[in-house]
């Protein structure tokens, strides 16, 4: 169900999915994306989704202007910043009535969150990180971002700049090339990008391309906090960097072979056993019984033996690489 929430900086689109009586999981996308080009891999994979919807409620919040349908944002409102977006989630927590929640974020929407879970530490349960930000622009991405503003302000969202988005989002192996033809994924991704009215994103993006440093603010954070990142990522030194700022008994990082920024979408799979044992540590994992997959709930078979050592039971999460293929 579609629910409309009018917060200060204008009305936000929010998917609900589940029983509202579960505990809450909020999702953000990155940029020019929604729940349905940012998360529809992950849960259209059965695993995942039983994990997810059999122990959550889902809240996917869209960007202004970013849900499916949206209206082109009038010239005349006034701009937002990073701060604004995260002081509207907790206007959305507010309107739902939601205690603390879980949070799942990729790129400038992981940034998002984890600048929510900072303002707001007593609201936020745990992190979900998807090749995450959390310093200021390099001056490289700054350069990128104003090349991406410009090419909205004149050309809308024209071929060109789909072309460097597909690039932040996804590896070269799923992209194609002349020999090989994209992948399902990526065309999907690429037919939702024309959705897009380039103002809207341009709003996003502008605040993205202004948001502040994090990392003082991150040996604060309360809460536990799981990165996952495509070892073929643009922001995959971001990711080391902000894994290597947290408090090392509460983080762990997943790095991912193959993939890109975007793992909810190329590598579903490598998230589900990660996923598993950190609700574990919350209490928040309840097997599905109508489960009958091989690899779900935890089965022996699928477990990296490094996944079986006490500290990943619970005690504490620890780094691990992974390379997961479909025949698993």
């Amino acid at each position: 169900m579609e629910h409309h929430v009018r917060t200060r900086c204008g009305s936000v689109s929010v998917i609900v999915y589940g029983d509202q009586d579960k505990p809450a999981l909020i999702t953000y996308p990155d940029l020019a994306l929604n729940y349905m080009s940012c998360f529809q891999g992950l849960f259209f994979c059965p695993e995942a989704a039983s994990l997810l919807l059999h122990n959550f409620c889902v809240y996917h919040i869209s960007p202004p202007g970013h849900e499916l349908g949206a209206a082109q944002i009038c010239p005349s409102t006034s701009s937002y910043s990073a701060d604004d977006l995260a002081d509207q989630i907790l206007e959305v927590l507010n309107f739902f009535r939601l205690g603390a929640v879980m949070c799942m974020g990729v790129t400038a929407g992981a940034y998002i969150l984890t600048l929510f879970a900072i303002k707001y530490r007593e609201r936020v349960l745990g992190l979900i990180l998807v090749s995450p930000l959390c310093k200021a622009p390099s001056w490289t991405e700054w350069f990128y971002n104003k090349v991406m503003s410009n090419l909205l302000y004149f050309y809308g969202m024209c071929g060109l700049l789909k072309e460097i988005l597909l690039q932040r989002y996804f590896s070269k192996e799923v992209r194609g090339n002349a020999e090989v033809p994209e992948s399902d994924i990526v065309q999907a991704c690429r037919r939702l990008l024309d959705e897009r009215y380039g103002s809207n994103v341009m709003r996003f993006l502008q605040a993205i391309n202004r948001r502040p440093d994090l990392t003082s603010g991150l040996k604060r954070l309360r809460c536990r906090t799981l990165i996952f990142v495509g070892d073929s990522s643009p922001f995959h030194s971001e990711a080391l960097y902000m894994t290597s700022k947290l408090d090392r008994r509460f983080s762990a990082l997943v790095e991912v072979q193959a993939c890109g920024s975007m793992v909810t979408e190329e590598q579903p799979h490598a998230m589900l056993i990660p996923m598993e044992y950190f609700f574990m540590r919350y209490g928040l994992y309840r097997p599905c019984p109508l489960s009958d997959s091989p690899r779900s709930p935890l089965s022996p078979s699928c477990i990296s033996p490094e996944l079986l050592s006490p500290e990943s039971m619970g005690l504490k999460l620890k780094p691990i690489k992974t390379r997961v293929s479909l025949e698993v």
